[in-house]
């Protein structure tokens, strides 16, 4: 036996949502995102109280795989990951599926943030990202164990990156993300000024 091992390892999956026609597929993404914005006068009421600088449909509409079949299409390029994620994690679904229950735009511009948060009553979440500026934010996820670290020392600055508190996943158009939905995760604040546009949702096993 190995005298280290590693235990209870988090799995984030990450992927090209298709192999082909994905710059096509993001322009029609992209301009129903910038529809629904001007379109949706309660989200931007919410996201001037919650989500400052940016727009988030989150508040206001965050069932649109039911409303569009572009997101529709989104939603059936999703499902493939999302089984091909529980088969990696060894899932026994009893028969039953992993169904989206959400889906919503987030459009981030110059300094806005979305702070640290989990996604309860999910069991897989993620993101698709639509449009993304050189140099804007990732998603950054949190070690799980953080809360019981208690009174470990810190991690040396060459700390490899399995034993790093923090690891970020960059945001690329056309590639996916997919974790499960107790893992805390937040986008840090943009530092540049064109748009960063994404799309999150959420999966029920169902």
């Amino acid at each position: 036996m190995q005298r280290l091992q590693a235990w209870f390892p988090t799995f984030i999956y990450g992927d090209r949502l298709r192999k082909n026609g994905a710059r096509l597929f993001n322009r029609e993404l992209l301009q129903e995102c910038h529809q629904l914005r001007d379109f949706d006068d309660a989200g931007r009421r919410w996201s001037a109280r919650n989500y400052p600088g940016g727009y988030t449909s989150y508040g206001s509409l965050d069932k649109i795989h039911k409303m569009s079949s572009t997101f529709i299409e989104l939603e059936s390029h999703l499902n493939r990951h999302a089984r091909a994620f529980a088969r990696a994690l060894d899932w026994d679904l009893a028969g039953r599926g992993l169904v989206m229950t959400d889906c919503w735009v987030n459009i981030m511009r110059h300094r806005t943030a979305h702070s640290l948060h989990l996604h309860p009553l999910s069991v897989v979440s993620g993101t698709y990202y639509v449009a993304t500026p050189r140099g804007c934010s990732g998603l950054k996820f949190e070690d799980p164990r953080m809360s019981r670290f208690m009174a470990a020392p810190p991690r040396i600055a060459t700390a490899r990156a399995i034993n790093r508190p923090h690891v970020t996943y960059p945001a690329e158009a056309g590639r996916l993300i997919l974790f499960e939905s107790w893992l805390r995760h937040e986008v840090p604040s943009s530092p540049v000024r064109s748009e960063r546009v994404s799309i999150s949702f959420n999966y029920a096993w169902s």
